[in-house]
């Protein structure tokens, strides 16, 4: 693509935004259901295109390989995706509050669309029809720039999602795909198309992060890894941590959500510890320990300290032993990216300690770290995880895709 065929991408979604913030409900639930069915219709199509983008990708590891695959499953899980989010409440034009001045003045505080969102992201194919669907629903156009690997997959998915805008007649130009694997389109969206992104959401690792944040010349919601934490205290239900552990980090290896650390309390190491690593070695993971970890489980190899800082996104975890509560969330203060920790205890007062205790993005009390997931959460879908301080935190669904403004109603007043 060439400079004018970028900038025009960012004129024709700022002119389906101006029709978007203005849209009702009813057509943009009409546009994500006509979407979902495409989505079924085509759904060989999309198979298709996903087997050639496998192909495509033989040096991929394994995780990043779970991470494009497409199967009947997940395609049906996409297009259930579009109807959770067209069940939902509209996100626009929510009174958020409401006074009167005592001059007389009407003041609200009205939810309203950001306008044009970019969102750049690796891998995962869904992710165009979970960002596609949710900038929609609140009344965001998007330009959506998918992995390399991936485009065959993205480029069926968004074709799925042009017709449902059609169905409804809304732009064509609200949801865009840049058609193209030059890593300069990255470059360009981050520098603004002209000033007419509003906001851009990396979804990808560290690299992808890294660079968005230092190269964006517009606003950035961005979650660094996901360093997730488990942690086993001293007064853990052996059946339950034995499951939320093995749940916590195989269930899905490759997911942000997926636990990468595992904290056992010393005094429980060899009775709760040592069956916890027996499940997850016979589950195909490969344990990293600190020395007491190996004395219980000479199997597990030494973990280094740059173990404790990493996000495998692979079927391997570190795992120390700790002496309490507070030395577990000094270990997660210092090496976690605030993204999702869970403390498995049946005490209550040391679960409300942890859960009070920490400031990431997401805690959990005997609950998996895979519950970390805007669907989980009863908003349909999520774009990402905000680790941020600023604007969201935690799965970003429709509502966290507005932002607000102010709406005054007087009778005359004039100010003194």
């Amino acid at each position: 693509m060439n400079d004018d065929e970028f900038a025009q991408l960012g004129k024709d979604a700022r002119a389906a935004s101006k029709v978007l913030r203005q849209t009702d409900r009813a057509t943009k639930d009409k546009a994500l259901l006509a979407a979902a069915k495409a989505i079924c219709a085509n759904a060989s199509a999309i198979l298709a295109a996903n087997a050639e983008d496998l192909k495509a990708a033989r040096d991929l590891t394994a995780a990043l390989r779970d991470r494009l695959m497409l199967d009947d499953k997940r395609v049906e899980a996409m297009a259930k995706g579009l109807e959770d989010i067209a069940a939902l409440p509209d996100p626009v034009g929510r009174e958020l509050a409401r006074w009167q001045r005592p001059n007389g003045l009407d003041i609200a505080r009205i939810s309203t669309p950001i306008g044009v969102i970019g969102i750049v992201y690796e891998s995962r194919p869904n992710v165009t029809a979970d960002a596609g669907a949710l900038c929609l629903k609140s009344g965001n156009a998007v330009i959506l720039r998918g992995g390399s690997e991936s485009l065959r997959s993205s480029a069926a998915i968004h074709a799925a999602l042009v017709k449902g805008l059609r169905a409804a007649g809304l732009p064509e130009a609200s949801i865009q795909l840049v058609p193209t694997t030059d890593r300069a389109a990255v470059g360009e969206m981050l520098k603004g198309l002209d000033g007419a992104i509003d906001l851009i959401i990396p979804r990808g690792g560290k690299s992808l992060v890294a660079r968005v944040q230092e190269e964006a010349r517009v606003p950035v919601l961005a979650h660094l890894e996901g360093i997730c934490h488990v942690y086993i205290h001293a007064k853990a239900d052996l059946a339950k941590a034995r499951a939320i552990a093995v749940n916590a980090k195989m269930r899905r290896t490759g997911v942000c959500g997926a636990a990468e650390t595992i904290l056992i309390d010393r005094a429980i190491l060899k009775s709760h510890g040592v069956p916890i690593l027996e499940d997850l070695a016979k589950a195909g993971c490969e344990i990293r320990g600190d020395d007491a970890v190996r004395a219980a489980f000479p199997s597990a190899k030494a973990a280094t300290e740059e173990d404790w800082r990493m996000e495998y996104l692979d079927a391997i975890v570190s795992v120390r032993a700790v002496d309490g509560i507070d030395d577990a969330i000094r270990h997660i203060e210092t090496y976690g990216s605030q993204h999702t920790e869970a403390i498995v205890t049946e005490d209550t007062r040391a679960a409300e300690h942890f859960l009070a205790a920490l400031d990431s993005a997401i805690v959990l009390w005997n609950a998996s770290t895979q519950f970390a997931d805007g669907g989980e959460f009863g908003m349909g879908a999520e774009i990402g995880i905000g680790t941020g301080k600023l604007h969201a935190r935690g799965p970003v669904g429709v509502e966290q895709l507005t932002t607000f403004r102010y709406v005054v109603r007087g009778t005359g007043q004039i100010r003194p």
